[in-house]
């Protein structure tokens, strides 16, 4: 029985075997409530905790589970009264902790209580009056602390949020006190810093006919556009159920409960020096704790999504989709069953891509892994195999028709996907349609999607399989990457290249390999049969190219080499231009594999064999610079590096917290130790007789061979606490100098690139456009399926033409020189948006040795817009 009211609580709403296959929502609640009831005396506490546990993990059937207490409530007011103060304690814990999405959840949950006579209206408003009067106070530059705007605008958000699930019903029953909340919400608005993230823009250039174009860049300030429209349609929302009003005159006699009062943490003080610097950082933390939850893209025309479904109606099938998607990320299959099935009157696949896709790209970071959404669309797919494989190709095709609009890191994310998502559905695509990208020049925007798309999809298969996929558009071969083999120079082919004295020397190092030879032995002989002879840069060049050949039957044997030579590696390479000079060894050897060259450098670094800044002054050297724009491979690799030494730091984080955690425990321990000795002390002066005496005696010994015990592992812990400090300040200054580094090279690259004229503006390069015009058409239909309408593919090919560099031969040049700004540009912006928090830890260092005026301004406004820091 207990199974059964289980299932019941888990599966309402839902067309399964438990409800008798059917979904009515209303039978639901009647049979669920009547298990319920019998099983309450038993197991109300148990009841309990799934039931809340259920409203806040599945919250688009809140609806259902505030009716549900509500018709308990009129059996076991108990129960109700204990479900009410659990929702309490919940968004108290929530809003002193931070937790976005249990204090939004929790919200959502107070209103259906109150629409089913659960909750009095008054405490909803009074909760509703709370946040806005903390909001408010935040924002007020002498009350309140600004920099934590992000807080009081969630706060507000929650506040937007909620009212599609209850303001028909506070309409109708305070409607004094809701406009006093709207109209509290309106002064907010007025009052609080209009949002300026133009470098979180998933497009740095949007046509006018686009409906990206009409998107409030400011999120609160379109959900408040989307809640007015509701309040003069009446407070109406088809996608919210009511099932409340099937049970209205039994839930008439419903006690309301009181909720009880909430408290708002207090904003941290602001600086008191006033540093804009400090104030950065706040805000920085602030972001990080609540941070925007989507950005959309418009994908489809609205004749696919918004004409049968209104503006608050596609916001709460949204809230839906986000809901499940952030619940449900450990059970692939069941997020995918339950997109499939949200308890909404019409049909939403097209919204539901444009979500999925639009928290693919969110940036600076999704809220998970690219991996999660890439199986949630694979699984969506199969889930409903008659419509949304369309829905997704006919995404594929917009953004492939808007690439060279798309972030440079969107962009990378895309490509990810598409060739992760191809090679779960046997790599079939009509490539045929994007033949005409060998008609562009190699920097187009479109080919380099396409080349690093095939690429990252031989490395999910090999290289025959994906050409077979080709079959339809064999031009495309030529985009296709060599075979995956190394190019070792010491072969029998290179053998006119090199004298037989250094073939000789590889192939006797070969010998000594195959021989079991020492690190220790292979060294002494480097030292005495090649460097006398022939330098270092030669012994380096022998033995990586030697070493890495021996490596290459596997990437297993490829590690063993790494860790077994380490040592001579790191003596070969002993400072930064030896290790680049290595660097561009790894790479000629690995050159037809982009993959294997990235995986060395990595293992090489975190062997530290080379160090972080040898890779970023490899990255920038000129033979790289100028594939900046055509390859995603250098770009790859940098990303690694700094990944890398950020992890580094973060993981010594935590482990000094931890180390610092067994001090402390250490210091009581001892603490105790010695009170137990002074008690034992003690007790030996008060002794009186001889037997009394030698028990107190034995037992002040044993307390001092305690205390000397706790004494030393206190020591102990408090060195490895040293230990730990000593190698987190290293880190941090590895990580500070690597920042220096990478932003120094952008700034003296850009900076001397961009003092040369082009016909482009500031502004433009730093939102990523070009100043070209396009013809001005209507929004194009999007086909969906495989045929395209040659008017559209017309518009198409006029709006894109050229940032594809294909509309005038004549002027190829500067269009190169202007697409390797913009993607240069986009690199920059991508790696200060994901890194921000690193940063602004080290801005002072950065403000002192980068960001200086010499800087090209085009530079210094990008960074500045990507840490929203303002500029003058």
């Amino acid at each position: 029985m207990s199974s059964s009211w289980h299932t019941l609580l888990i599966r309402i709403g839902e067309r399964c075997m438990e409800y008798g296959g059917h979904a009515d929502a209303e039978d639901h609640i009647e049979t669920c409530y009547n298990y319920i009831t019998r099983e309450l005396q038993q197991s109300g506490d148990e009841i309990l905790e799934v039931l809340m546990q259920c409203a806040e993990e599945l919250p688009h059937k809140d609806p259902l589970y505030g009716t549900l207490v509500g018709l308990i409530s009129m059996d076991d007011g108990d129960f109700a009264s204990k479900v009410v103060q659990k929702t309490q304690e919940g968004l108290q814990d929530a809003l002193y902790s931070g937790n976005c999405n249990k204090l939004r959840i929790l919200m959502r949950f107070l209103s259906v209580l109150m629409s089913s006579n659960v909750v009095s209206t008054g405490s909803v408003v009074e909760v509703f009056e709370t946040l806005l009067s903390s909001a408010a106070t935040t924002v007020d530059d002498e009350k309140g602390n600004p920099a934590w705007q992000p807080r009081a605008d969630f706060y507000i958000y929650c506040i937007l949020a909620s009212l599609p699930w209850c303001g028909l019903e506070l309409y109708e029953r305070v409607a004094e006190e809701l406009e006093r909340v709207m109209a509290g919400v309106e002064a907010y608005l007025s009052i609080r810093r209009p949002l300026l993230e133009v470098a979180l823009c998933p497009f740095s250039s949007i046509q006018d006919d686009d409906m990206n174009a009409k998107e409030d860049a400011d999120f609160l300030v379109d959900l408040w556009r989307r809640i007015k429209d509701l309040q003069d349609n009446g407070w109406k929302v088809e996608s919210v159920p009511r099932p409340h009003l099937a049970f209205e005159a039994r839930l008439a006699t419903c006690q309301g409960f009181e909720f009880g009062q909430l408290i708002c943490p207090e904003s941290p003080e602001l600086p008191s020096t006033g540093s804009e610097v400090e104030f950065g950082k706040q805000r920085q933390e602030a972001e990080q704790k609540y941070p925007q939850r989507m950005r959309r893209i418009h994908i489809f025309p609205p004749s696919k999504t918004d004409e049968e479904i209104s503006l608050i109606d596609r916001f709460v099938v949204e809230e839906y989709l986000l809901d499940v998607l952030f619940y449900l990320n450990g059970c692939r299959k069941e997020c995918a069953a339950y997109m499939a099935g949200l308890p909404v009157p019409f049909r939403y696949e097209f919204l539901m891509a444009e979500t999925v896709f639009s928290q693919l790209l969110l940036l600076p970071r999704p809220p998970f892994k690219q991996i999660y959404y890439t199986v949630v669309i694979i699984d969506l797919c199969k889930a409903l195999p008659g419509a949304f494989p369309t829905v997704v190709a006919g995404a594929v095709r917009w953004f492939f028709n808007r690439v060279g609009d798309l972030d440079v890191e969107c962009r990378t994310r895309l490509i990810l996907w598409f060739a992760h998502h191809l090679s779960n559905f046997q790599f079939v695509w009509p490539w045929e349609e994007w033949a005409h990208v060998m008609d562009q020049p190699k920097w187009s925007p479109q080919r380099v999607f396409v080349q690093e798309a095939l690429e990252k999809e031989v490395r999910l298969a090999y290289l025959d399989k994906i050409r077979q996929s080709l079959d339809a558009a064999p031009k495309l071969e030529e985009l296709l990457p060599p075979k995956n083999s190394p190019c070792f120079k010491y072969s029998a082919e290179n053998h006119a290249n090199f004298s037989d004295s250094e073939i000789a020397l590889s192939t006797e190092l070969t010998g000594m390999v195959k021989g079991k030879k020492t690190a220790r032995d292979i060294q002494l002989w480097i030292e005495e049969k090649i460097m006398p002879t022939y330098g270092q840069k030669a012994a380096i060049e022998i033995v990586i190219q030697t070493l890495l050949y021996i490596g290459s039957k596997s990437f297993t044997h490829m590690v063993t080499v790494l860790e077994r030579y380490g040592q001579v590696f790191s003596k070969l390479a002993s400072d930064q231009n030896l290790q680049v000079f290595m660097i561009e060894e790894v790479a000629k050897m690995w050159q037809n594999s982009s993959q294997m060259t990235s995986i060395i450098i990595d293992r090489m670094m975190g062997y530290r064999i080379i160090s972080n800044l040898a890779i970023v002054s490899w990255v920038f050297s000129s033979q790289n610079v100028q594939r900046f724009h055509t390859s995603d491979a250098v770009w790859e690799v940098l990303r690694n590096a700094i990944n890398k030494t950020n992890n580094r730091t973060a993981d010594l984080r935590k482990e000094v917290d931890a180390a610092q955690k067994v001090v402390e425990a250490a210091t009581d321990a001892a603490n105790k130790a010695m009170q137990t000795l002074q008690s034992a002390e003690a007790i030996l002066d008060a002794a009186e007789t001889e037997e009394s005496q030698m028990q107190a005696t034995a037992k002040a010994e044993w307390a001092k061979s305690l205390v000397e015990k706790k004494k030393d592992d206190e020591n102990l812990a408090e060195e490895a606490l040293e230990a730990k400090d000593a190698l987190l300040t290293r880190a941090l200054r590895e990580q500070e100098a690597l920042l220096v580094a990478v932003f120094r090279n952008f700034s003296s690259l850009l900076t001397e690139r961009l003092s040369n004229a082009m016909p482009i503006s500031e502004l433009e390069l730093v939102n990523g456009k070009d100043t070209i015009d396009v013809d001005q058409e209507g929004p194009s239909p999007m086909d969906t399926d495989d045929n395209y309408d040659e008017d559209d593919k017309e518009i198409n090919d006029k709006r894109h033409i050229r940032h594809n560099g294909i509309s005038n031969k004549e002027d190829s040049g500067l269009e190169e020189e202007q697409q390797w700004r913009i993607c240069t540009l986009g690199n920059l912006r991508a790696i200060t948006r994901q890194y921000a928090e690193e940063v602004w830890e080290h801005i002072k260092m950065l403000d002192a040795e980068v960001l200086k005026e010499d800087v090209d301004p085009v530079v210094l406004k990008t960074v500045f817009a990507c840490l929203q820091r303002p500029w003058s």
